[in-house]
C-alpha cells in the first residue's frame, strides 16, 4: 500500500489575509450561501493576485455564471493541472465547504512548504466551489427545498418535474445503469448525454486542456468512500490496480487525521452501479487519476451534516486529496527529472566524456 511518508504538508488554521486587511474573518467552518461564496472567490483573487485568478467557464440553465479559481505560480511554461469540483449535487453542502477549505490551505501552505511550492510551479489547480449553481441556490431557499439534488432545468416534454442529475448526464456509458428516464426521479439522466449546460461547461473546459490534467477529483457526500472508475460493472479502468493502490493510500492518510475509515473501490463494488458520472467521463478522456470523494458521514446525519463536523471532515479529506495529487505529481515530474538526467549522461558518454564529477 502506498502511504504519505515524506509529505510535509501542514494543516494551517489561520484565515488568509484577515489579520492584515482588517475585515471580518471568513468562517470556513460554517455553510455559506452562493452570494458569500462568490464574494469569497473574489477576495481570494484580491489577496493573492500573483497566484489566483477567476475563470468564468459556463452558464447554468437559469443563466448564472459558473466560475472556478485557477491557482498556480506563474512560470511562463506549459504546466500540468489538477481539477476539483464541488457541489454538483445541490444538497451536499459539505462539498463546497471543502473546496473553500482546500483553496485556503494550499494558499497558506505554499508560502512555507517546499513541496507545495514545487507543485504550484509544475501544476495549476482548477477548483470549482459550486458547479450546480442553480440547484445550490434552490437548496438554500427554505426547509422544503433543502434536500434538492439536481439542477433546475425543465424535464422532458410533458413532465411537470424539474431537474437533471448532472452526475448521470456525462457521456460515459450514458443511460445504461443506475439511472432513470423518469424526469421526476433524483437520478434522471436527462434527454441525452451532455444535455445540460452545466455538464457541457465542464466537458468543454476539460477537452480544451485534457492533455494537461493529471487528476480529476469530484467531491460529494455522503458515505465515506473513495470511488474509482468505472460505475458500469462490466468495464474496468486500464490502470485499475494503480487507482486502487493510490486510493488506499489516500484512505490511510484520511484515517490518520481523525480515525475515520473510508472505503475504496468502484461504485458497483462498494456502493451501486451508475453511468454518466463526471469521474468516468474524465477517465475516458485519458486523465489517469480520477476519483469521487464521498465525504462524511455514514448516514447518521446524511446530507445535513452539522456544522461542527465541517472542520474535521475538511482536515481529513484534505490529507486524502493531497496524497492523490502528490502521487500524480511525483510520478510525472520525478520521472521526467530522472529521464532528463539519464539523457544528459548518455549524451556525455556518446561524446566520450568520462570521469565527470558533479560537486
Amino acid at each position: 500500500m502506498l502511504n504519505s511518508a515524506g509529505l510535509s504538508f501542514v494543516v494551517l488554521l489561520s484565515t488568509v489575509g484577515a489579520a492584515t486587511t482588517g475585515r471580518a474573518e471568513y468562517d470556513y467552518y460554517k455553510y455559506h450561501p452562493m452570494t458569500e461564496i462568490t464574494a469569497w472567490m473574489n477576495q481570494m483573487v484580491k489577496e493573492n493576485p500573483s497566484v489566483v485568478t477567476i475563470a468564468d467557464y459556463g452558464r447554468s440553465y437559469e443563466n448564472r455564471t459558473i466560475s472556478l479559481l485557477k491557482i498556480g505560480l506563474k512560470t511562463g511554461l506549459k504546466k500540468k493541472a489538477v481539477w476539483m469540483d464541488c457541489g454538483i449535487h445541490a444538497r451536499e453542502w459539505i462539498a463546497p465547504a471543502f473546496c473553500q477549505y482546500f483553496v485556503r490551505q494550499i494558499l497558506q501552505t505554499y508560502k512555507t512548504d517546499m513541496k507545495m511550492q514545487r507543485m504550484l510551479n509544475n501544476m495549476d489547480f482548477y477548483v470549482t466551489p459550486v458547479l450546480n449553481v442553480d440547484g445550490y441556490i434552490y437548496s438554500w431557499k427554505n426547509s422544503t427545498t433543502r434536500l434538492w439534488r439536481k439542477n433546475r432545468s425543465p424535464g422532458a416534454a410533458g413532465c411537470s418535474c424539474y431537474g437533471t442529475d448532472l452526475n448521470r448526464n456525462f457521456d460515459a456509458n450514458w443511460g445504461t445503469v443506475g439511472v432513470s428516464d423518469d424526469c421526476c426521479s433524483n437520478i434522471y439522466c436527462g434527454t441525452k448525454a451532455s444535455s445540460e449546460p452545466e455538464t457541457r461547461a465542464v466537458t468543454d473546459f476539460i477537452r480544451n486542456l485534457k492533455d494537461e490534467f493529471l487528476c480529476f477529483l469530484t467531491i460529494h457526500s455522503y458515505g465515506q468512500l473513495l470511488l474509482i472508475p468505472y460505475g458500469h460493472p462490466n468495464i474496468m479502468a486500464p490502470n485499475y490496480n494503480e487507482l486502487m493502490e493510490v486510493g488506499l493510500g489516500a484512505a490511510e492518510a484520511i484515517r490518520r487525521v481523525h480515525g475515520k475509515e473510508y472505503v475504496v473501490g468502484t461504485s458497483p463494488a462498494v456502493l451501486y452501479p451508475n453511468s454518466g458520472s463526471s469521474r468516468d467521463w474524465a477517465r475516458m478522456q485519458g486523465i489517469p487519476f480520477t476519483y469521487t470523494f464521498e465525504l462524511r458521514d455514514n448516514g447518521t446525519f446524511g446530507f445535513e451534516l452539522p456544522q461542527d463536523q465541517i472542520q474535521p471532515t475538511c482536515e481529513e479529506a484534505y490529507s486524502g486529496a493531497l496524497h492523490i495529487i502528490s502521487y500524480a505529481h511525483d510520478m510525472t515530474f520525478n520521472a521526467a527529472a530522472a529521464t532528463a538526467t539519464a539523457t544528459f549522461w548518455t549524451a556525455l558518454l556518446a561524446l566520450g566524456v568520462t570521469g565527470v564529477s558533479l560537486m
